[in-house]
């Protein structure tokens, strides 16, 4: 059957748009830059730039001041199901975790469940005079050996922890060799659920300088994402950092769960 015809000319600028919202609802990170989303739509640079402001002011995208690069913004869901919770907690605090850098000066990341590892997918590293990385976003961090991985992994539900060990078990990394060591399990658990916090001290062999400690953020019982607070080791212990800062972490998660259940 055919189609009827139109008396209007199809919309460039539209389809356009329409084209740059449906390559970032595709992207497994959930954000790409310019020169990714030119590539994926065959559009020119210079109008995905262009495109992409009038999606920002219109509320469609976020910008990510840490690295330049976009994603979906609330307001997308009114379209559909690209926009995943990731993306809601993203924008929600990233505001919040630069006025934690304004308290802490060390910098924090803030970080969402991608298969057995977190993803960084906000960071104040680019701000922090105290930051010895710069290029942050989209990196994947280990769940048993780091701050932001442990707690996920020891405040989420029994159930999900025993999904995620299996899907470590599968892994040839250092951490699947972790994830078949029960006492160890059960120690950590412990610890960081004593404790209210999780914590690594260089335990991440890429990162041996690295010390953090790291707090859940919840979301109708679950948890949603997890943010941390990264130091030098040789500077700050994780005790010596939590005694410091660590009322101004739980600020910054209440902050954000309350904003989340008023979305």
């Amino acid at each position: 059957m055919s189609t009827p015809s139109s008396p209007y000319k199809k919309s460039q600028s539209l389809a356009r748009g329409l084209a740059l919202l449906q390559a970032l609802s595709t992207f497994a990170s959930g954000a790409a830059s310019i020169s990714e989303l030119s590539r994926a739509t065959g559009i020119h640079r210079t109008t995905v730039k262009r495109l992409l402001q009038t999606l920002m002011e219109e509320g469609y995208i976020t910008c990510s001041p840490s690295d330049n690069s976009y994603r979906l913004g609330y307001q997308v869901r009114q379209l559909g199901e690209g926009f995943k919770d990731e993306d809601w907690v993203t924008e929600i605090a990233t505001p919040a975790i630069g006025d934690l850098l304004q308290h802490t000066l060390w910098p924090s990341d803030l970080c969402t469940l991608d298969g057995s590892a977190m993803i960084i997918r906000e960071t104040t590293h680019r701000f922090s005079s105290l930051s010895f990385h710069r290029s942050m976003v989209r990196r994947r961090l280990p769940l048993l050996t780091t701050a932001a991985g442990r707690a996920y992994f020891c405040f989420c539900s029994e159930e999900e922890r025993q999904q995620l060990l299996a899907l470590i078990k599968l892994e040839s990394t250092p951490q699947a060799q972790l994830a078949e060591d029960p006492v160890f399990l059960r120690q950590l658990i412990d610890k960081t659920q004593r404790r209210g916090y999780a914590s690594n001290e260089g335990d991440w062999g890429k990162e041996s300088r690295i010390a953090a400690i790291a707090l859940p953020v919840f979301h109708q019982n679950r948890v949603l994402s997890t943010i941390n607070l990264v130091f030098l080791k040789k500077v700050l212990t994780p005790e010596a950092a939590a005694a410091r800062y660590l009322s101004y972490l739980k600020e910054t998660v209440a902050k954000i769960e309350e904003q989340l259940a008023g979305s």
